[in-house]
């Protein structure tokens, strides 16, 4: 196992590599340069020699870009326009609402997509299965941010079962310790604020949870149905085998190896493509940071966000990766 994650990491440094390579090219074809970028309507001839010499941009190419190597190995993704903070703090100081709403939209897409996908595949051509897959294709074409909006002015807003946004309650004086609420609430025994932070999760991670829920519904229900045609599962039947232990150490084991791969790429997606969610709940993520970084080209932002997120991505591959070989293990053997 130990030389599966350590060949995996070698393998991602030149995904790493490449990535920054494009990321320096892009901000040096931006209009006027970096400097001016970064600056925007305060650039002047004085300001944008001082930001060039600082950044080391009157270099040649070769050492601009291994001084830009070497500050994104430090951590030193820049200075945001828009707070004067550095991009990593503003990052970290936001992350953890985004991939508390991520991880959450996802635990409801993997508990109510796997059943689902799997009953519906073993009832192929019923009820269940019509109802599962015209609600996936329906789930798929409904945009999330009509879906956001549609949620929020139904239950939030007419009804007033849910909070309309905002992570928390305005006024709750809650201990905060890791930065993820829901967690916090309960480290710290503080259950309203755990509450009430699951409350305000509900509709974003709805919205945010449609399209994976429908292509993990979808994913598992094709799985199953190609497993189940299998040689070994007939062989297994014959057999005599328990159905419980066919289902469970057959079939579902079997299956759930696509469906582990597309939700590792499912979740870096989520944690990437949470903006409009986040806009419209105002959860005060990532997410609405970027948008609000978009509006005010804020580059020195977006390209941390993309190297931020790019990091993300590497880990959550590897631990897909090692999902995949806890699951499969002819894995660790190639």
């Amino acid at each position: 196992m130990l030389r599966l994650v350590i060949r995996r990491l070698l393998q991602l440094i030149p995904t790493l590599a490449g990535l920054s390579i494009l990321l320096f090219l892009w901000v040096h074809r931006l209009p006027g340069g970096p400097a001016a970028a970064m600056l925007g309507e305060r650039a002047t001839a004085e300001s944008k020699a001082r930001i060039e010499e600082q950044l080391g941009l009157d270099k040649p190419v070769m050492e601009q870009y291994w001084l830009f190597l070497q500050r994104i190995v430090q951590g030193d993704l820049g200075t945001s326009s828009q707070t004067g903070q550095p991009v990593l703090d503003e990052l970290l100081l936001r992350f953890p609402a985004t991939v508390e709403l991520a991880l959450s939209a996802m635990l409801l897409a993997v508990v109510v997509g796997i059943p689902l996908g799997y009953f519906a595949a073993r009832r192929r051509g019923g009820w269940l299965d019509v109802a599962a897959v015209s609600g996936s294709l329906l789930g798929i074409c409904i945009p999330v941010f009509f879906l956001a909006f549609l949620l929020r002015a139904l239950f939030a807003v007419n009804l007033g079962w849910f909070p309309a946004g905002g992570r928390q309650e305005t006024g709750m004086n809650a201990t905060e310790v890791t930065g993820f609420y829901v967690l916090d609430g309960l480290l710290t025994g503080e259950l309203d604020a755990a509450w009430g932070a699951i409350n305000h999760l509900a509709l974003p991670a709805i919205a945010l949870a449609s399209i994976p829920l429908a292509i993990v519904v979808r994913m598992t229900r094709a799985s199953v149905l190609e497993v189940l045609g299998e040689d070994y599962i007939r062989t297994a039947e014959s057999k005599g085998l328990n159905k419980s232990v066919v289902r469970i150490r057959h079939v579902l084991r079997n299956a759930l190896l696509p469906i582990v791969t597309a939700i590792g790429l499912l979740t870096g997606g989520l944690l990437s493509g949470a903006v409009l969610t986040e806009s419209v709940f105002s959860f005060g993520g990532i997410g609405s940071f970027l948008k609000d970084a978009i509006d005010n080209r804020d580059y020195p932002v977006l390209t941390g966000f993309i190297m931020f997120i790019a990091a993300t991505f590497v880990i959550i591959n590897l631990l897909v990766d090692v999902a995949y070989s806890l699951i499969d293990p002819r894995v660790r053997v190639h």
